[in-house]
């Protein structure tokens, strides 16, 4: 007698069930770890951009300061819309000198925008202005950065105190500066300016 072929006495398998069922827990799976991977790659960019701004915050409180230029004052060292880059850190170091370009607080103008002047006499100094020109301790300065060579108006003979600084600016006869709201004490000194990094035609030291 013939052996009955065994293939058709196999039972057969439900529809729907048995090789089905891994293939669609591999696609869960995969589903799942995509989204973990989309997930983490989310918070990292986030935790980056948090971590630039923190930076940028602390590069600009302590170390190197942006500041846009707001009128005519400078010219023509500097003009209006100017960027410049100001060092928090050089006064840490030394003291202001005469030709610094500085960022400071006006005295009496309490939150005022801050002004960018030149420093023209430290503490010690004795300034004044006539004939058309800036007197430092008696005698008659040569500024060649000027926008016109002669000063309009006089101001009389003032000693700078230790711990001052008398700022002017590079057009002095359209300068709102220590002639006006007399020396800047060094406390109210953001930092000295030392590049223009806008516009690029202008990019260079100070």
């Amino acid at each position: 007698m013939e052996e009955p072929d065994r293939s058709s006495l196999a039972e057969p398998k439900p529809v729907g069930c048995g090789e089905a069922a891994p293939a669609d827990g591999a696609r869960t799976v995969g589903k799942t770890k995509r989204h973990v991977g989309k997930t983490r790659r989310i918070v990292e960019v986030v935790a980056i951009v948090a971590a630039a701004f923190v930076l940028a915050l602390v590069v600009q409180q302590f170390l190197v300061k942006p500041y846009a230029i707001p009128s005519e004052s400078m010219e023509p060292t500097l003009v209006g819309g100017d960027r410049v880059l100001v060092s928090r850190i050089t006064y840490h170091f030394r003291s202001p000198e005469r030709g610094d370009v500085i960022v400071f607080h006006p005295p009496g103008y309490e939150g005022a925008v801050p002004l960018i002047k030149r420093v023209v006499a430290v503490g010690g100094d004795t300034v004044s202005v006539h004939d058309g020109r800036l007197w430092l301790n008696g005698t008659a300065q040569d500024e060649p950065y000027l926008k016109e060579s002669l000063i309009e108006g006089e101001y009389p003979e003032t000693t700078i105190k230790p711990g001052y600084v008398w700022a002017m600016g590079d057009n002095r006869n359209d300068s709102g500066d220590s002639r006006y709201f007399g020396p800047v004490h060094e406390d109210e000194i953001i930092g000295v300016a030392f590049a223009i990094y806008w516009p690029p035609r202008d990019m260079g030291g100070l």
